[in-house]
């Protein structure tokens, strides 16, 4: 699976993302909370979370988006949707994700979190990344339509088939 990590700390240190090949055995036999980030409230909120936790149990975060190009159902099914060679969705993405940590993470402190940037499906990415986690930390919802739902379909979809525990927060609302 494509993705994009680094290691930063609240050193102030800027954040890179570099491009690498991601899989459940990167992880390795530490203790990891995985935090799914999409620069909503509430999963920055998710974020401060995972990072609080990881502090009280020596615990790494992995700081995961996910990105994808957008479609749109045609004549002929799901066709992608054309957008200016000049928009890049990795670009973004990456941008949200570091500056997500950057102001999340408090200076001075010792937790190491990890940035993973994913093409792929939000749900189905967080998932696989929940493969041999401590935790998974979602927000209760995202950037979707239904801003009167409790519970956004990434963070449904991550409740009932991660493959750890997960914590679903609530941020708040700055509609």
């Amino acid at each position: 699976m494509p993705a994009s990590a680094v290691t930063a700390t609240a050193e102030n240190q800027p954040i890179e993302i570099e491009e690498q090949q991601m899989s459940v055995q990167e992880y390795g036999k530490d203790r990891r909370i995985v935090a799914g980030i999409d620069g909503s409230a509430p999963s920055l909120g998710a974020l401060a979370w995972a990072i609080g936790q990881a502090g009280l149990t020596g615990a790494a975060v992995d700081a995961v988006a996910a990105w994808h190009y957008p479609v749109a159902t045609g004549g002929y099914g799901w066709t992608p949707v054309g957008v200016g060679a000049e928009y890049d969705f990795r670009e973004l993405t990456e941008k949200i994700l570091a500056d997500a940590i950057s102001n999340t993470l408090v200076p001075g402190g010792d937790v190491r979190v990890r940035a993973h940037v994913v093409e792929g499906n939000p749900a189905q990415v967080l998932i696989d990344a929940s493969d041999g986690a401590d935790l998974l930390v979602v927000g209760s919802r995202g950037h979707g339509g239904f801003t009167e739902a409790l519970l956004g379909s990434v963070s449904q979809h991550c409740v009932q088939h991660a493959r750890c525990p997960v914590v679903v927060l609530r941020g708040q609302d700055h509609d």
